[in-house]
């Protein structure tokens, strides 16, 4: 883990480096004629915690420490298509250079791409892959997520990852990150496991997650459901809620993605055996050294790792970031000490005798 964090650190402070570079060279060439550039973010939505309490805000800090002059809109779409790309044509009309995106449903912002591309706007992909002439992205190891979640729950399982049986619950197949961490997980989990049941999630609605657990429960029998591979932890709080409503005991292991609040207190209160911490401030960083560096007409070959191909066969230069696997056991050493949670954030009144004997307190 320490290697990861490590890595993680010299690759965002390279970057920084490159945009830092950038800046005294040709400034102005992406906002024209010496204008102050001017960016939009456009979040997904307000479901998951993430968004507006992690990302946004770092984002904007980032961009503001490395470009004082850029002005930042931002919006967020609340789960819609129609209202993303509302939003799309409002950050037009405002003379946007660059929008930071993180798609609602990537195939169909794909026409709202285009529409900024064809207006000179550079549209940097940010955690989700979006169609369209994109001109970056930044992310996580999609399907390195998905291998951590499948190795942590065959862990979990202990006697029954040899044939047991498991569910599924999978995350937008709209998203194409949900498509790589389904495809990393089953490399792990085929033929070591029985797959009983596999839901995919559209808009990654935690409610949709607790009515297909409920239904999976009731076609496999209540005993009968050794782990549940769950995409992200608001899949994962949807499905523990159903088991615990149909009285499952003990809970079988579940995984989880993201590090929100409430899957770590569930981790520490033994209801989730996972999460996947994804460390924001990297991943932000990087989306704003590549925001700033399009505002500014550089190339983002100089702050990229390395290339993804898009649908349509596209290469796009981008960071991939790489994802930690967080159990009770490195919670203190890793969110704690990375300064995501305090062990008060955590450790509430009712989860006291739990966070002592995972050592998080006294």
């Amino acid at each position: 883990m320490k290697t990861c964090i490590r890595d993680v650190v010299l690759v965002v402070a390279a970057m920084s480096t490159a945009v830092a570079l950038a800046a005294c060279g040709q400034g102005g060439g992406g906002a024209g004629g010496g204008s102050a550039p001017k960016i939009g973010l456009l979040m997904p939505d307000a479901t998951t915690p993430r968004w507006e309490t992690n990302d946004r805000p770092l984002l904007e800090k980032k961009i503001k420490e490395l470009c004082h002059e850029c002005t930042v809109y931002h919006a967020n779409a609340r789960s819609d298509v129609a209202t993303q790309q509302q939003q799309f044509d409002s950050m037009i009309t405002k003379g946007v250079n660059v929008l930071v995106l993180v798609a609602v449903d990537a195939r169909s912002l794909g026409a709202a791409v285009r529409k900024a591309h064809d207006a000179h706007i550079s549209v940097i992909s940010y955690d989700r892959l979006a169609e369209g002439p994109i001109s970056g992205f930044v992310s996580f190891n999609g399907e390195e997520v998905g291998r951590l979640q499948g190795r942590s729950l065959l862990k979990a399982m202990g006697a029954k990852a040899k044939g047991g049986q498991i569910v599924m619950m999978n995350g937008d197949p709209t998203d194409p990150n949900a498509i790589w961490f389904k495809k990393g997980a089953l490399s792990v989990l085929k033929g070591k496991v029985k797959i009983g049941k596999s839901y995919d999630t559209l808009m990654w609605r935690t409610e949709a997650a607790n009515m297909n657990m409920s239904g999976a429960i009731a076609d496999l029998g209540a005993n009968n459901i050794d782990g549940v591979y769950a995409a992200n932890d608001g899949l994962a709080a949807g499905s523990i809620s159903a088991l615990k409503a149909n009285k499952v005991t003990p809970l079988p292991p579940v995984t989880g993605q993201d590090a929100d609040l409430g899957a770590v207190r569930r981790i520490v209160d033994g209801e989730q055996y996972m999460t996947v911490y994804k460390p924001f401030p990297p991943e932000a960083s990087a989306g704003a050294a590549m925001a700033v560096a399009a505002a500014r007409g550089e190339s983002l070959d100089r702050i990229a790792t390395g290339k993804v191909r898009t649908r349509t066969g596209q290469e796009v230069p981008a960071v991939l970031l790489t994802p930690i696997s967080v159990t009770v056991g490195n919670i203190k050493n890793i969110l704690v000490k990375d300064g995501v949670y305090t062990i008060r954030q955590i450790c509430t009144p009712e989860l006291r005798a739990a966070c002592d004997k995972a050592g998080l307190t006294g």
